[in-house]
Protein backbone atom coordinates (compact mmCIF):
# COMPACT_ATOMS: atom_id res chain seq x y z
CA UNK A 1 0.00 0.00 0.00
CA UNK A 2 1.11 2.85 -0.59
CA UNK A 3 1.34 6.21 2.58
CA UNK A 4 1.47 8.90 0.02
CA UNK A 5 -1.68 8.57 -1.28
CA UNK A 6 -4.21 7.91 1.52
CA UNK A 7 -3.51 10.19 4.76
CA UNK A 8 -3.24 8.23 8.05
CA UNK A 9 -5.96 8.76 10.03
CA UNK A 10 -6.36 9.28 13.53
CA UNK A 11 -8.08 7.38 16.20
CA UNK A 12 -11.86 8.74 17.13
CA UNK A 13 -10.89 9.73 20.73
CA UNK A 14 -8.12 12.18 19.18
CA UNK A 15 -10.78 13.98 17.03
CA UNK A 16 -12.57 17.21 18.86
CA UNK A 17 -16.53 16.59 17.35
CA UNK A 18 -16.86 13.15 18.83
CA UNK A 19 -15.80 14.84 22.45
CA UNK A 20 -18.43 17.69 21.31
CA UNK A 21 -21.32 15.54 20.42
CA UNK A 22 -20.16 13.31 23.83
CA UNK A 23 -20.53 16.55 25.58
CA UNK A 24 -23.52 17.63 24.85
CA UNK A 25 -25.94 14.80 26.11
CA UNK A 26 -23.50 14.71 29.70
CA UNK A 27 -24.04 18.24 30.10
CA UNK A 28 -27.96 17.66 30.38
CA UNK A 29 -27.27 14.48 32.81
CA UNK A 30 -24.98 16.26 35.21
CA UNK A 31 -28.05 18.84 35.29
CA UNK A 32 -30.39 16.78 35.87
CA UNK A 33 -28.85 14.73 38.54
CA UNK A 34 -27.69 18.45 40.23
CA UNK A 35 -31.76 19.47 40.30
CA UNK A 36 -32.78 16.00 41.71
CA UNK A 37 -30.05 17.03 44.70
CA UNK A 38 -31.50 20.02 45.13
CA UNK A 39 -34.68 19.49 45.02
CA UNK A 40 -33.85 16.15 48.10
CA UNK A 41 -32.10 18.69 49.87
CA UNK A 42 -33.79 21.52 49.94
CA UNK A 43 -37.25 21.84 52.35
CA UNK A 44 -39.80 24.32 50.32
CA UNK A 45 -40.37 26.60 53.21
CA UNK A 46 -43.30 28.03 51.71
CA UNK A 47 -46.19 25.20 52.01
CA UNK A 48 -48.36 25.50 54.82
CA UNK A 49 -49.32 21.93 56.47
CA UNK A 50 -52.94 22.98 58.13
CA UNK A 51 -54.30 25.54 56.40
CA UNK A 52 -57.47 26.26 58.37
CA UNK A 53 -55.02 27.07 61.48
CA UNK A 54 -52.87 29.32 59.20
CA UNK A 55 -56.61 30.53 58.37
CA UNK A 56 -57.21 31.16 62.23
CA UNK A 57 -53.63 32.53 63.35
CA UNK A 58 -54.34 35.76 60.30
CA UNK A 59 -57.43 36.32 62.49
CA UNK A 60 -55.78 36.80 65.75
CA UNK A 61 -52.76 38.70 63.61
CA UNK A 62 -55.24 41.22 62.35
CA UNK A 63 -56.49 42.04 65.88
CA UNK A 64 -52.81 42.51 66.86
CA UNK A 65 -52.34 44.54 64.13
CA UNK A 66 -55.59 46.80 64.95
CA UNK A 67 -54.70 47.49 68.73
CA UNK A 68 -51.20 48.31 68.16
CA UNK A 69 -53.34 51.04 65.53
CA UNK A 70 -55.27 51.36 68.61
CA UNK A 71 -52.02 52.94 70.55
CA UNK A 72 -50.61 54.85 67.90
CA UNK A 73 -47.59 52.99 68.25
CA UNK A 74 -44.78 52.94 65.73
CA UNK A 75 -40.97 51.81 66.21
CA UNK A 76 -37.91 53.24 64.69
CA UNK A 77 -34.65 51.02 64.59
CA UNK A 78 -31.26 51.81 64.07
CA UNK A 79 -28.22 49.91 64.21
CA UNK A 80 -25.08 51.17 66.11
CA UNK A 81 -21.88 48.98 65.73
CA UNK A 82 -23.49 45.37 65.81
CA UNK A 83 -26.39 46.76 68.20
CA UNK A 84 -30.08 47.20 67.60
CA UNK A 85 -31.39 50.04 68.92
CA UNK A 86 -35.21 50.87 68.79
CA UNK A 87 -37.47 53.73 69.82
CA UNK A 88 -40.63 52.70 70.78
CA UNK A 89 -43.67 55.75 70.50
CA UNK A 90 -46.93 55.59 70.98
CA UNK A 91 -50.38 55.95 73.94
CA UNK A 92 -48.86 53.25 75.98
CA UNK A 93 -50.09 52.66 79.82
CA UNK A 94 -46.65 51.08 80.13
CA UNK A 95 -43.63 50.21 78.26
CA UNK A 96 -42.96 46.65 78.30
CA UNK A 97 -39.88 45.16 79.65
CA UNK A 98 -39.08 43.27 76.71
CA UNK A 99 -39.90 43.09 73.61
CA UNK A 100 -39.88 40.75 70.67
CA UNK A 101 -38.10 41.49 66.92
CA UNK A 102 -38.87 38.50 64.30
CA UNK A 103 -36.92 39.00 61.34
CA UNK A 104 -38.20 36.44 58.61
CA UNK A 105 -36.53 35.99 55.41
CA UNK A 106 -39.03 35.73 52.71
CA UNK A 107 -37.80 32.38 51.25
CA UNK A 108 -35.42 30.71 53.34
CA UNK A 109 -36.72 29.81 57.00
CA UNK A 110 -33.81 28.69 58.14
CA UNK A 111 -32.03 32.19 57.93
CA UNK A 112 -34.87 33.63 60.26
CA UNK A 113 -33.69 35.36 63.90
CA UNK A 114 -35.58 36.06 66.51
CA UNK A 115 -34.67 38.82 69.16
CA UNK A 116 -35.29 39.87 72.56
CA UNK A 117 -34.98 43.33 72.62
CA UNK A 118 -34.64 44.21 76.45
CA UNK A 119 -35.92 47.92 77.88
CA UNK A 120 -33.27 50.54 78.09
CA UNK A 121 -35.53 53.16 79.44
CA UNK A 122 -38.40 55.74 78.20
CA UNK A 123 -39.59 53.60 75.17
CA UNK A 124 -35.84 52.35 74.30
CA UNK A 125 -34.89 48.97 73.46
CA UNK A 126 -31.52 47.20 72.65
CA UNK A 127 -30.60 44.01 71.38
CA UNK A 128 -27.29 42.86 69.93
CA UNK A 129 -27.70 42.31 65.92
CA UNK A 130 -26.87 38.96 64.45
CA UNK A 131 -25.33 38.95 60.80
CA UNK A 132 -28.02 39.11 58.07
CA UNK A 133 -27.43 38.63 54.35
CA UNK A 134 -28.00 41.50 52.28
CA UNK A 135 -31.63 41.79 50.98
CA UNK A 136 -35.25 42.16 51.94
CA UNK A 137 -36.65 40.68 55.49
CA UNK A 138 -39.95 40.56 56.72
CA UNK A 139 -39.87 42.71 60.34
CA UNK A 140 -42.50 41.77 63.21
CA UNK A 141 -42.27 43.68 66.34
CA UNK A 142 -44.39 42.11 69.47
CA UNK A 143 -44.91 43.17 73.19
CA UNK A 144 -44.05 40.06 76.08
CA UNK A 145 -48.33 39.60 75.79
CA UNK A 146 -48.09 39.55 72.04
CA UNK A 147 -51.54 41.89 72.20
CA UNK A 148 -50.30 44.26 69.56
CA UNK A 149 -47.70 43.76 66.90
CA UNK A 150 -46.01 46.35 64.22
CA UNK A 151 -44.76 44.99 60.98
CA UNK A 152 -42.64 45.96 57.57
CA UNK A 153 -40.27 44.99 55.28
CA UNK A 154 -36.11 45.68 56.34
CA UNK A 155 -33.85 45.70 53.07
CA UNK A 156 -30.65 45.09 54.46
CA UNK A 157 -27.57 46.31 54.96
CA UNK A 158 -29.45 49.60 56.60
CA UNK A 159 -27.30 52.85 57.46
CA UNK A 160 -30.65 54.99 57.32
CA UNK A 161 -33.53 54.39 60.34
CA UNK A 162 -35.89 51.86 59.54
CA UNK A 163 -39.76 52.47 61.21
CA UNK A 164 -42.34 49.90 61.78
CA UNK A 165 -46.23 50.45 62.05
CA UNK A 166 -49.31 48.90 62.68
CA UNK A 167 -50.43 46.73 59.33
CA UNK A 168 -47.80 44.31 57.37
CA UNK A 169 -47.97 47.28 54.37
CA UNK A 170 -45.42 49.34 55.31
CA UNK A 171 -41.91 49.38 54.28
CA UNK A 172 -38.91 50.33 55.52
CA UNK A 173 -35.28 50.44 54.24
Amino acid sequence: MNTLNHPASKPWYREPWPWFLISLPATAVIAGLTTVWIAATDADGLVVGDYYKAGLAINQTLARDDAARALALSATMHSEAGVLALTLGGKLQAWPSQLTLVLAHPTRPGQDRVLALSHAGSGHYRAALPALAPGKWHAQLTDDASAWRLSGVLHTPFSQPAVLTAGAGSTVR
